[in-house]
């Protein structure tokens, strides 16, 4: 039977019932206010700034006139307003809707109207991509408030910092309760739209508990950088909720996590600081270690290296360990489950596998008929641990489906191996996993459709030299239609957010389906794996 129960479980207090977040994480730095807390191209925030801004954007918020539980939406790039947005707005005892930066003007339409969201808080960058947003949507909010704006802001809209600064520190926290929804985050899905996983102020607690403090053993005197952005549920642990619990100080980075980005700031070339814990992902350590400039070990003061996003090919692990002289931490987390529930440990690494139960948590794989299977055998993996999301906001079908009782369905196939640990053997569905982020074929596909040139498209996972999963079409044009692979790339990238374009496309005479129809990726995927044999 492969289920594995906490028997290692840590002796954690539950967060007492009236409990807020932002609160405990104010109150637990109280004692270090001239520490750095958070450091970006721009500023270094000390906690005794946190600490007053946080509280100065709640009272804002409050006096806008938002109320308990109603959403704010965060569409901010990562920098020292992002987390005084996110605990401000939970301080006030309203809800933090974090988005994916790299959206479209549709997209954020789609989740304005979805989460009712009062206000926005947004960079100035995205500024013009929130207002498209907000023409296309048929709900409007009170105020717009812009990070760093980079040019004056129009009617209905306010600066982050002029905004603060008429505003005096909230004195008290709202009242909820550990179990009060807390914020939300967006977990794409295979079909239709984002659903909107609802976490609670208790949630982050656990996580932090578990997983940053007693499995990586983070400490205070760390200074922690994540290429993962605070919008997905592993940036948030990386850069806010861990760091902030230990009273550790946290490097930010706006831009995108080029290898070039990351060797930056890894080798202290921001702020003079060098991180000595790196929260990374499969893609983003193949492009480091391929980079014609990778610095050498003694330049970095790494201590600790930390994966997820994407399973962890075995020989990319062992490279990183030859070069940097650290192991990396593989793990798996979701957005439903918020962070890292199955994990090596920093003092036991099994490269090629996905590690052990994170303390704390359940683990089962089960078959199709729904019972436990036995070790070596594949099974839908389930999880039961403190921090499941609450649910998907207006979504009680796929509910139902992801969270049943206290176990959460992942969507992913492991097996369990002699000595405990899990490796990873794919989607229980035919979503993507690209750079670290879900793509669903069938909306690249239903988007390459509506070129004028093709008749019908397929899209698959295909692994890369590094053992990494990247996109790839199938297409079939209309007779006599012609077209290039660039222009078809060019074609999805103005439709979609630009990750979601496919990486390969390939032109062929059929798609193979079967009798009714149904296209048969399996087919397509079995073509790919002979295509790669010698």
């Amino acid at each position: 039977m492969t289920t594995d129960t906490p028997n290692d479980a840590p002796d954690v207090d539950p967060p007492p019932q009236r409990f807020n977040f932002a609160a405990h994480l104010l109150h637990a730095n109280s004692g270090r206010p001239a520490r750095a807390a958070f450091i970006d191209d721009v500023e270094t925030l000390r906690y005794a700034e946190v600490d007053q801004r946080v509280r100065q954007l709640a009272a804002g918020l409050r006096a806008l006139g938002v109320k308990r539980e109603e959403r704010v939406l965060l569409a901010m790039h990562d920098g020292t307003d992002w987390p005084v947005s996110f605990l401000g707005a939970m301080y006030a005892g309203a809800v933090p809707v974090a988005v994916n930066t790299l959206l479209t003007d549709e997209d954020y339409a789609y989740m304005l109207e979805h989460s009712r969201a009062q206000v926005v808080l947004t960079s100035g960058a995205l500024l013009p991509t929130i207002r498209a947003a907000l023409v296309k949507s048929d709900h409007e909010v009170q105020k717009i408030i812009v990070s760093r704006p980079t040019a004056p802001v129009g009617f209905g809209e306010l600066a982050f910092g002029d905004f603060l600064a008429a505003h005096p520190p909230l004195p008290r926290p709202a009242a909820t309760r550990a179990d009060d929804p807390g914020f939300w985050l967006y977990s794409s899905g295979s079909t239709g739209r984002p659903k909107g996983a609802v976490h609670s102020h208790a949630n982050p607690y656990w996580t932090a508990e578990l997983y940053g403090k007693r499995l990586l053993g983070l400490r205070e005197d760390d200074v922690c950088f994540s290429a993962a952005k605070l919008f997905f549920a592993y940036g948030l642990g990386n850069a806010l909720t861990f760091p902030m619990s230990v009273g550790a100080t946290t490097l930010l980075m706006a831009e995108r996590p080029t290898p070039e980005a990351a060797f930056r700031r890894l080798t202290g070339g921001v702020a003079g600081v060098k991180p000595t814990v790196f929260f990374g992902a499969p893609t983003g350590f193949a492009g480091m270690l391929a980079h014609p400039r990778l610095p050498p070990r003694g330049e970095l003061a790494l201590r600790l290296v930390s994966s997820a996003g994407e399973a962890l090919p075995a020989d990319l692990g062992e490279r990183f360990a030859r070069h940097f002289g650290v192991d990396i931490v593989d793990g798996i987390g979701s957005t439903e489950m918020l962070h890292i529930f199955l994990s090596n440990r920093p003092d036991r690494v099994r490269y090629g596998s996905t590690g052990w139960p994170v303390p704390g948590y359940e683990i089962e794989l089960r078959g199709e008929d729904g019972q436990p299977v036995p070790d070596g055998e594949l099974g839908d993996l389930y999880i039961k641990g403190p921090s499941s999301a609450l649910m998907y906001w207006g979504n009680r079908e796929k509910s139902r489906e992801t969270f049943q009782g206290g176990w959460t369905k992942s969507g992913d196939k492991y097996l369990r191996n002699a000595d405990g640990s899990y490796t990873y053997g794919g989607r229980s569905d035919d979503m993507l996993k690209v750079s670290g982020m879900y793509v669903s074929p069938f909306e690249v596909e239903a988007t390459l459709a509506l070129h004028p040139a093709v008749l019908e498209a397929a899209v698959i996972g295909v692994p890369d030299d590094n053992g990494l999963t990247r996109s790839k079409a199938f297409v079939v044009l209309k007779d006599g239609a012609r077209v290039t692979e660039e222009e078809l790339k060019s074609f999805v990238k103005d439709k979609l957010a630009p990750y979601k374009y496919p990486r390969h496309i390939a032109f062929i005479d059929e798609l193979p389906k079967t009798a009714t129809g149904k296209i048969q990726r399996f087919r397509l995927r079995a073509r790919e794996t002979r295509s790669a044999q010698p």
